[in-house]
């Protein structure tokens, strides 16, 4: 039966909790809508559509958010506690802080359960719609990011290259080339100009282009004969300024939230990753096989040689002695021997980036699973430590809590990051890497917990200096005070 301190602490809690959730969940929002905004920025986007693409991408960060909320939080409350007296309250009433902590580890571990959830059914869900939004964002809304030196051929009537770009916005362009698309029996055409300014429309289906100091070359094939062609005379039309408006409306309209990309591991649920890490084993051991032929192949074509050397020895039980043939068998088996090595390596250089590619995707497919449950049992564990510090430190506000929160949540960032890339590269297990935060924090809380139910005073300096200066006192000369000189 809940009491009315559980409610006090319960209320208590809350306060903090909704109020950091919010700023922190503010502050990754923008830093990821500042990563993104170059990817947005000129492809003609309303509101809306950048309020879904946030919002879709925005909602892994709650992930990161809640652990990190639920350390600050509870630190905040039990240091208030400790601040204001209330926890020495409670305790002279004989209530143990395990039992003052109960009602709040419940709703951790309510919190926890539903992260899992959240984490396998919605995520993957908004993982598809985001990847989705920004493949069609770029493919559909190319007002494009020009690059330098690369064809665009996503406009509907040309397909554009430009040497170089400049301006704030990218908008100046040099030596701007422009071909119509068409085919081999239409009207060709094709523009140059030694300067373009992509210039903003009103309308927003439109895209507009002012060129500078061109020419115009076209040639009319449609309906004409081969000797019509023939007689044709070049045309070529010399310009100091034209404008292009050019009609995206097919693009514009296209539905940006279309379902393009569907097979990708970010997109699963923890079961369907189950099943394609087994595909992925197959498919994995049908390469190594595929490779493994090879070498036996070269292997062979060594021992077809060595046929030849010796046609009338048909097995051998061992090694045969090359000191026992003459020189020049022995230089055509060595030399045999060091062409098919050369042919392994040649054949296995290209499968190398083939190889650490595999284990890369499958490091990050087991962690992204794993990650499901390893976010939910870190609730539980910053939970575990941050109660008992802050009924340790006794400080509550945002101050010296937010200073020792954010500490502990930049090991566990640092850890967390650094064996994700040693998993990709083999040095460690993927399934330890996923799980390695949490094992290096949780004895910090099992040690916190430990010294809050004893009241001790982990943080007080004294505690340290003292077995110091008690060390150091047995070196030092004793000398009687002035007075008694």
């Amino acid at each position: 039966m809940i009491k009315k301190i559980d409610w006090y602490i319960l209320k208590t809690f809350f306060g903090p909790f909704f109020f950091i959730f919010s700023i922190l969940f503010f502050i990754f929002i923008v830093q990821l809508a500042w990563i993104q905004l170059d990817q947005l920025v000129g492809k003609g986007l309303s509101n809306w559509d950048v309020i879904k693409f946030l919002y879709y991408y925005g909602i892994t960060i709650i992930q990161f958010v809640l652990p990190l909320t639920i350390l600050l939080s509870s630190i905040m409350t039990f240091g208030g506690f400790g601040e204001r007296y209330e926890l020495a309250a409670i305790k002279s009433c004989g209530v143990s802080l395990t039992r003052i902590m109960a009602p709040l580890f419940i709703l951790v571990c309510l919190m926890a359960i539903g992260l899992y959830f959240f984490s396998d059914r919605l995520v993957p869900y908004n993982q598809m719609k985001a990847k989705n939004m920004m493949y069609n964002i770029l493919r559909t809304r190319p007002a494009l990011k020009f690059t330098a030196g690369q064809f665009i051929n996503e406009l509907p009537q040309f397909s554009i290259k430009v040497a170089e770009k400049y301006g704030e916005q990218g908008e100046k362009l040099e030596k701007v080339f422009l071909h119509k698309k068409a085919n081999s029996y239409e009207d060709q055409q094709t523009i140059i100009a030694d300067r373009g300014v992509l210039v903003p429309s009103q309308d927003k289906h439109y895209l507009k282009f002012d060129l500078y100091n061109g020419y115009i070359y076209t040639v009319d094939i449609k309906g004409k004969s081969f000797d019509e062609l023939n007689r044709q005379p070049n045309q070529t039309i010399k310009f100091d300024t034209l404008t292009l408006n050019m009609n995206i409306s097919e693009l514009i309209d296209k539905a940006i939230e279309s379902q393009t990309i569907t097979d990708y591991y970010k997109f699963y649920n923890y079961s369907r990753i189950n099943k394609a890490l087994d595909t992925f084993r197959i498919k994995k051991q049908k390469e190594i096989n595929t490779i493994a032929s090879g070498l036996v192949t070269n292997s062979l074509n060594a021992a077809i040689q060595f046929e030849k050397i010796n046609p009338k020895k048909k097995k051998y039980s061992a090694p045969f002695d090359i000191k026992k043939l003459d020189s020049t068998n022995k230089a055509i088996l060595i030399n045999s021997g060091i062409t098919a090595a050369n042919t392994t390596i040649e054949q296995l250089k290209p499968l190398q980036d083939q190889a650490i590619s595999l284990i890369r995707d499958k490091a990050r497919m087991i962690i992204y699973q794993q990650r499901m449950i390893m976010f939910s049992v870190t609730c539980i564990i910053f939970f575990l430590i941050g109660a008992p510090l802050g009924s340790i430190i006794r400080k509550g506000g945002v101050g010296m809590p937010v200073v020792v929160a954010i500490v502990i949540f930049v090991i566990f960032y640092a850890i967390l990051t650094a064996t994700e890339n040693m998993a990709k590269t083999q040095f460690f297990n993927p399934y330890l890497a996923a799980w390695m935060p949490n094992i290096v924090t949780l004895p910090l809380g099992i040690i916190f917990t430990r010294n809050a139910l004893n009241d001790s005073e982990l943080f007080n300096i004294d505690n340290y200096l003292y077995p110091i200066q008690k060390f150091f006192s047995r070196f030092m000369k004793k000398t009687e005070h002035k007075r008694y000189q």
